[in-house]
């Protein structure tokens, strides 16, 4: 998908769960990294949550999901992000504020 980046594994966990429902009424669970601000507009930057199954490397790498504030502060809701041009400006943005955090993945 255009909007999935390549991250590690935090250095310290502060784990912030949030819940949305897709547009068929069901819920998804993700962990919510950052909220990053880019001409004018808002991005969630986020992670499906990490759970612990035997056997997995728990180093492997993650990709997060960049999803755009639709605005709407009666009802919070994000959209996808179809602009790869947008999707990594958001994720530089992200990476250089959370530098020392994660070790993120080379490309």
């Amino acid at each position: 998908m255009a909007d999935e980046k390549n991250i590690g594994t935090p250095a310290e966990e502060e784990i912030e769960i949030i819940t949305l429902t897709d547009e068929n009424g069901e819920d998804m669970d993700f962990e919510f990294l950052d909220l990053v601000e880019y001409e004018g507009k808002r991005y969630a930057v986020l992670l499906p949550p990490v759970e612990d199954v035997e056997g997995e490397d728990e180093n492997e790498d993650e990709e997060v999901l960049i999803l755009e504030d639709d605005g709407n502060e009666e009802n919070e809701s994000y959209v996808f992000v179809d602009d790869d041009d947008i999707l990594t400006a958001v994720f530089d943005i992200f990476k250089e504020k959370f530098k020392d955090e994660f070790d993120f993945a080379e490309e």
